[in-house]
């Protein structure tokens, strides 16, 4: 049956992928299926929504309208004249879910073994207004769409191109895991990176801050009500602060999964009440809004004997049997309930131990329920997603596991960003097989969540990519993933001059001012110096610097955020560019910068755990294998 209904779909997905498509989407959608004609939008929108579409669901439609200087009317039926947003539940036989029989929708896409399977398609009325009808396999899936809506309106809302997407997610679960060594994400960021989750379709977060110390330390303990602002500085959050946290996250559809560390409490089989412990912070956690959990022992030392191992998986067990007794019951509201544990065992990176011995460990793991999602690096701490570590696990484990990818992660880097597209990544971080690439047909994974920089905003250009990945394997093309993903994580003013200068916030700078700086001093050597084209260069980097410098004043919080985090690399490379042309110029009286100590190009991490977490300063690094060398290299010329 599956089999009928792929090949069923084979023809949309053809048009999807090989022909011109009408709307530049990411994640790129699995299927745009071009209709004749074209429509406009009217200035008045009614927005239906059927009985299984949420009030998430129905206010992220308002917001997309508003956005676009539209005018929502959130009502029981269509307005005459007007254009209808239809949300429903396939199969509802609700107002959307008949407007799609009306329209001939195939839905061959529901059959597939896929995630947030839906049907977004937009068609002109008689007058030429249009009408939108967005179907999902259910609400979450239905918030998808809104998704690639919320595109389409960006290319305009007057000569709109009709259009049928069907569409989904090759893997289930997409998105980040906060769980590098250093200062954690403030509330700020963590609420604009969900809002950006939102609009390109990733939909986990997992909270796993190593240096948060209710998350280790006294991850039995409540968090605190107030912090100071010493605390604040170095990521400790508040209650108020997470009830903050997710409530944006329920509205943006975002599972918040807050994880808990009792390290060898769980693993101690003289301590008979760790799950009691556990789930009392839970459900201190739960009234701050929770609504998923995780619970680590990785770093705790790897058990290989059979009780040890028995221990562990019957206390998982255990534990995912008491929340669901606890919040899963019958007739319980779907806001009420819990998702299923996510698991972050000891042996998360297999290659750690024989063979025969991490079979062991996951095949003492297999008994707990199946819902429980148990994660991995792969076969090392710094594995990209392949298939060969999947088939490893899920052979012992007897299910599908879910992947903690340590990518574009600089906690063991943190003097360099990683704001290249993704293969160039793989090549800088020193950690990664450099010569990785990712599957067309990654299976065995129902999780792919990213552990990123401790740059929250700019890690953004490796989420876009990764969510354009998960979403959509076949069509992902890597380096056409991070040109679209510069102009999502920046305001369109500031697009092109972070193109410029991403090879040059990087550690290793671009090849071709290698290249400029070796004809120069080649022409040093032949007696006639000849720094015009180098000049020119650099000039076009000081003034790109000088252009995202704009963003530490706009008015767009993100950009200001985004700001925030490459200061240190922005001010530093622009202060050895303008000083690189001063001397190229012929200027002998240039004021020298300390590249070392000035405080404009440091900043401050975290080193440490428990009671050892200190604040310590770093010195930012861009532009430092060619630049940064020529720089000093002009400074010894008499």
């Amino acid at each position: 049956m599956k089999k009928i209904l792929l090949l069923a779909l084979l023809p949309l997905m053809a048009l999807g992928l090989g022909a011109q498509q009408p709307y530049r989407i990411y994640p790129i959608p699995h299927a745009q299926h071009v209709l004749p004609g074209q429509a406009r939008l009217s200035q008045t929108v009614a927005v239906v929504a059927e009985a299984g579409i949420d009030g998430a669901t129905v206010e992220r439609a308002s917001q997309i309208l508003r956005e676009h200087g539209l005018q929502p009317t959130v009502t029981d039926r269509p307005l005459k004249g007007q254009t209808s947003l239809l949300l429903g539940v396939n199969d509802s036989r609700g107002m959307a879910d008949r407007q799609a029989t009306r329209l001939g929708l195939c839905r061959d896409v529901f059959g597939l073994p896929k995630f947030d399977r839906h049907i977004l398609s937009l068609t002109a009325d008689k007058q030429g207004v249009a009408q939108i009808v967005v179907l999902g396999e259910h609400t979450d899936a239905a918030f998808c769409g809104l998704a690639s809506l919320e595109q389409m309106l960006d290319q305009g809302t007057d000569r709109l191109s009709c259009v049928t997407l069907y569409d989904y997610a090759d893997i289930q679960n997409r998105g980040i895991i906060e769980g590098y060594y250093g200062v954690p994400y403030t509330a700020e960021i963590t609420k604009d990176l969900f809002r950006f989750m939102a609009r390109y379709k990733l939909n986990t977060y997992m909270y796993g801050a190593k240096s948060d110390p209710y998350h280790s330390r006294y991850w039995a303990e409540p968090y605190p009500t107030q912090i100071t602002p010493e605390q604040m500085r170095i990521g400790y959050l508040s209650q108020s602060m997470l009830r903050d946290i997710t409530a944006v996250a329920h509205a943006t559809k975002v599972n918040f999964i807050w994880a808990i560390h009792p390290g060898t409490a769980f693993t101690n089989p003289d301590n008979k009440e760790v799950n009691a412990q556990i789930m009392k912070k839970f459900e201190s956690m739960y009234e701050l809004g929770v609504r998923q959990f995780g619970v680590f022992v990785d770093d705790v030392g790897v058990p290989s004997d059979a009780p040890s191992l028995k221990l562990g998986a019957d206390r998982l067990s255990e534990l995912q049997q008491l929340m669901d007794q606890r919040w899963n019951v019958s007739g319980a509201a779907p806001a009420d309930t819990v998702k299923p544990l996510h698991y972050v065992p000891q042996l998360y990176a297999y290659s750690w131990v024989s063979a025969d011995r991490a079979s062991a460990f996951f095949q003492a793991l297999s008994p707990t329920p199946q819902k429980v999602n148990v994660y991995i690096t792969g076969a090392n701490v710094w594995s990209v997603p392949n298939n060969a570590d999947l088939r490893f696990v899920r052979k012992a484990l007897g299910r599908d596991s879910s992947w903690w990818w340590n990518y574009p992660c600089n906690d063991n880097d943190v003097t360099k960003l990683f704001l290249m597209d993704m293969y160039a990544n793989f090549r800088d971080e020193r950690h990664i097989d450099n010569l990785s690439s990712l599957a067309s047909d990654l299976t065995g994974t129902n999780t792919l969540i990213i552990n990123p920089m401790q740059q929250g905003e700019a890690s953004k250009i490796a989420l876009f990519s990764v969510a354009d990945y998960a979403w959509n394997q076949a069509a992902f093309d890597n380096h056409r993933s991070w040109e679209a993903s510069l102009s999502a994580v920046v305001s369109p003013k500031y697009a092109e001059a972070l193109r410029h200068l991403v090879p040059y916030l990087r550690y290793f700078d671009a090849d071709a001012l290698a290249y400029l700086v070796e004809n120069y001093k080649q022409t040093v050597a032949n007696g006639s110096p000849n720094p015009r084209h180098l000049i020119a260069a650099l000039q076009k980097v000081e003034q790109s610097c000088k252009v995202l410098k704009g963003m530490e004043t706009s008015s767009n919080q993100a950009d200001v955020l985004f700001f925030e985090d490459i200061r240190p690399w922005l001010l530093k490379l622009e202060a050895m560019a303008h000083e690189t042309v001063l001397r190229l110029q012929g200027q002998t009286d240039v004021a020298q910068a300390d590249l070392e100590a000035d405080p404009r190009f440091q900043f401050e991490i975290l080193t440490g755990l428990g009671e050892e977490i200190a604040l310590s300063v770093r010195t930012a690094e861009p532009a430092a294998q060619v630049l940064r060398p020529f720089l000093d290299w002009l400074r010894e010329q008499k």
